[in-house]
């Protein structure tokens, strides 16, 4: 079964702490002092000066903003105002991707929905009114008509566009599936 928002970040945090030696209160402090604003800048920070890892820099820039005092679910509501039509898109992808295994996370943000393992390996996005763009992480796989490169630096490597549940298909489930093995 699929984490709750609250188990998630409680395993983030713990996490954090574990492989990095401070708690995610330290690393705030550590983000808030740097006196960096833009959310990119302060990510490059942790990464070079600290030695994180982008995962871990990005979850701590996050928290220093306060993106999690927020309620999850406030914030997929949000994502999908205006968008109503895309909701069952949504459901069917975090529906498919919690019937891969017991240890997915899903990670509600401001803007979209991470799909986790060890690492994330999609993300979903409501990109405008009638699409949701899905990005995939698999590395190495060539992209085909349906399945889009993303440019290099990109959270993911492909990204598949969807607009009905229809379009969350066998081949989609397949990609989806591929990725989680990876992650």
């Amino acid at each position: 079964m699929a984490m709750t928002a609250e188990e998630m970040m409680a395993s983030m945090k713990a996490g954090l702490k574990d492989k990095t030696g401070k708690a995610l209160e330290d690393w705030v402090k550590v983000v808030k002092a740097s006196g960096i604003e833009k959310h990119g800048e302060q990510v490059t920070m942790l990464k070079t000066d600290h030695g994180l890892g982008h995962g871990h820099a990005n979850f701590i820039c996050q928290a220093a903003k306060g993106q999690f005092d927020a309620d999850p679910s406030d914030m997929l509501e949000a994502q999908y105002k205006g968008k109503e039509a895309l909701r069952p898109v949504h459901d069917a992808l975090v529906k498919y991707a919690a019937s891969l295994g017991k240890d997915i996370e899903i990670g509600i943000k401001k803007t979209s929905v991470a799909l986790r393992r060890s690492k994330n390996f999609a993300v979903i996005v409501p990109a405008t009114k009638t699409r949701i763009d899905l990005g995939i992480n698999l590395k190495g796989e060539p992209g085909t008509g349906r399945l889009l490169d993303e440019k290099p630096g990109s959270m993911c490597t492909h990204k598949v566009r969807l607009e009905t549940v229809a379009d969350v298909d066998a081949e989609v489930k397949a990609w989806l599936k591929d990725a989680y093995g990876r992650a």
